[in-house]
């Protein structure tokens, strides 16, 4: 009998899925950025101006400073460098210790105002997570814009000049995501440590480029993904594959369990995905959160369950994915 409907993902779960200590702070600046890209989830491009204000970033820092249990501050967007808020926050989470993480999609160094950004990464010693989702030109332009695989390539080889990828604390990772699918023959995502060895190898030889670690990620059915998908009639049977893959051993470590997602707002959400579906994070009592409340209740531990929805088994089918790759 063909299946019609997706189970639950909480259905999926021997018990409910419970919140760990918060040590993540992950924080979308915006949506204004340089690239529309077709499989971007947060629907981020050139025309977007929703970002962050002043009000919500002096209580960002105000959090960094206050809560010595975060040790990551990771920062995303959009480009995030592109977003108010973006070098004081960055400047917070050094201040205090913290490792930095930009989610960076490297054209944004060409652009006037932003020539200044892989020096003063460097000077941070930021962890530059970049977005590069193959290895091969014609890919990587069809899903982010024509020109866009040979101005990374330039982006990697100026951070890999500064010592990235080279030196210890100049960690340079990239991050794959697969072509968004155009038929049923739906494929899980890459192992993640062979096709580590097949982009250090292809980059090595072409463009003497050198880099830590890649990180492959599942597309989740959600922003423009998600329309692609409805287009093409492909949504539904998108998301029963995801669940027919779904691998329980991931779920222990869901990245959503010890961080906390916040928007431009200040809303809180479990996750980036979360967010983007306006699904917020609840307290017990079934509140949302605000980063403003959090630093009322001084505590980062308010909320018990993590909120589900179906896209969840994108996180969960195989060998699992998170915003650092496999989870297995």
């Amino acid at each position: 009998m063909i299946q019609t409907t997706v189970t639950p993902f909480k259905h999926k779960l021997d018990s409910t899925l419970t919140k760990k200590q918060i040590n993540v702070l992950q924080i979308n600046l915006g949506k204004r950025c340089n690239l529309a890209c077709s499989h971007c989830h947060v629907e981020a491009g050139p025309k977007r101006t929703e970002e962050l204000s002043p009000e919500v970033c002096q209580q960002l820092i105000e959090v960094i400073n206050r809560f010595p249990e975060i040790k990551i501050v990771d920062l995303t967007g959009g480009a995030p460098e592109m977003n108010y808020g973006f070098k004081p926050l960055v400047e917070a989470a050094i201040n205090n210790g913290k490792q930095i993480i930009v989610r960076s999609n490297l054209t944004i160094y060409f652009e006037d105002g932003f020539e200044d950004i892989p020096e003063y990464f460097a000077q941070h010693k930021v962890r530059v997570v970049a977005s590069l989702p193959c290895y091969l030109a014609d890919n990587v332009d069809k899903m982010r814009g024509d020109g866009v695989f040979d101005a990374s390539v330039k982006a990697l080889q100026w951070l890999n000049k500064l010592g990235y990828g080279k030196e210890s604390n100049l960690i340079l990772d990239l991050v794959y995501n697969p072509q968004l699918p155009t038929s049923e023959n739906f494929a899980l995502t890459p192992n993640q440590v062979k096709l580590e060895q097949d982009y250090k190898k292809f980059l090595q030889d072409n463009f003497d480029i050198v880099f830590n670690n890649l990180f492959a990620i599942t597309n989740l059915p959600v922003g423009r993904t998600k329309f692609h998908l409805e287009r093409t009639k492909l949504y539904k049977p998108y998301l029963h594959f995801l669940e027919s893959n779904f691998n329980a051993i991931t779920v222990e470590n869901l990245m959503c369990r010890d961080e906390l997602s916040i928007d431009y707002l200040g809303n809180v959400y479990d996750c980036d995905f979360n967010q983007m579906m306006d699904i917020p994070a609840k307290t017990s009592n079934g509140e949302t959160i605000t980063v403003a409340k959090l630093l009322e209740a001084d505590n980062l531990n308010l909320i018990s369950e993590v909120q589900t929805a179906t896209y969840c088994y994108g996180c969960t089918a195989g060998s699992g994915s998170s915003c650092g790759g496999a989870l297995l």
